[in-house]
């Protein structure tokens, strides 16, 4: 145990995690939480937010002490750096990013697209979800000197184009792309860049679209994405936990940048 805690223990450091009000976004808390880090959870809603907040305390005794929630629209420059000042006041630095900010709004043919939706969500996936995040903190770490890690969250659809969501598609490609290219430019500050691509987790947005909510039945969509998923399940949003504190922590994965961990029950090596 000791060994354990040694390597992927995080006590002493502070996580940042938007989209805070996410399914994902408790999971993760929760688990950088036990492992001994405080967490600071960024969201532009306050009630989904709060909702995450009261369920981590309720399951993490300690949540009260090493658990604090801001209120910012991550796609806002000023509005972001008044939440890293809020945090920094709040528990004095800022080691980890995690950038869970995304979603999709629209699924349709493509000459059907509407384009200022099409812009909504790359802004959300793109640029609330990993620009001005990053750009952000990684500002203040090269001033300040810490040796902080990124961790940004992909998407099945950054490999391979979901049918539909030509927004959501282009948008979590850029996702993938900028994870690597900014490893490279943050490397000689020593500033570790990764992601974690989520297979197919049932959640808020997506439920809907992959079960019938009157049968409780899999649509047929669903039945596609199982038909393609080799461990023939949708994920459990805690099954992202150890990728992630592997990511978060410099003794784990000190020499590991711009690389993305699928964690999607084997989704992407499907063939025939």
């Amino acid at each position: 145990m000791a060994y354990l805690n040694e390597m992927f223990g995080l006590t002493g450091k502070t996580v940042v995690i938007t989209g805070g009000g996410g399914a994902i976004a408790s999971a993760l808390a929760e688990a950088y939480l036990k492992a001994g880090a405080q967490v600071s959870l960024w969201n532009r809603s306050n009630a989904s937010m709060e909702k995450v907040s009261q369920g981590l305390r309720a399951v993490f005794p300690g949540a009260h002490e090493m658990l604090q929630t801001v209120l910012a629209d991550t796609g806002n420059e000023t509005e972001t750096q008044k939440a890293l000042e809020a945090c920094i006041g709040h528990f004095g630095s800022v080691d980890i990013l995690v950038n869970g900010v995304g979603g999709n709004k629209e699924k349709g043919a493509f000459i059907n697209t509407d384009v200022d939706q099409f812009k909504t969500v790359m802004e959300l996936n793109l640029v609330a979800g990993l620009l001005v995040p990053t750009k952000v903190i990684t500002t203040w770490w090269i001033k300040t000197g810490i040796q902080g890690s990124i961790i940004n969250l992909s998407s099945m659809a950054s490999y391979t184009p979901l049918s539909g969501v030509w927004a959501y598609d282009a948008a979590k490609a850029g996702v993938l792309n900028l994870t690597m290219a900014s490893a490279k430019e943050f490397a000689p500050y020593k500033i570790r860049v990764n992601g974690i691509a989520p297979g197919f987790f049932l959640g808020r947005q997506n439920g809907a679209l992959l079960v019938d909510q009157a049968s409780g039945e899999l649509t047929e969509r669903g039945k596609a994405i199982i038909g393609r998923t080799p461990y023939g399940r949708f994920g459990e949003v805690q099954e992202l936990a150890g990728a992630a504190l592997f990511l978060a922590s410099n003794k784990a994965s000190g020499f590991v940048t711009g690389v993305t961990i699928p964690v999607d029950g084997g989704f992407l090596a499907d063939n025939i």
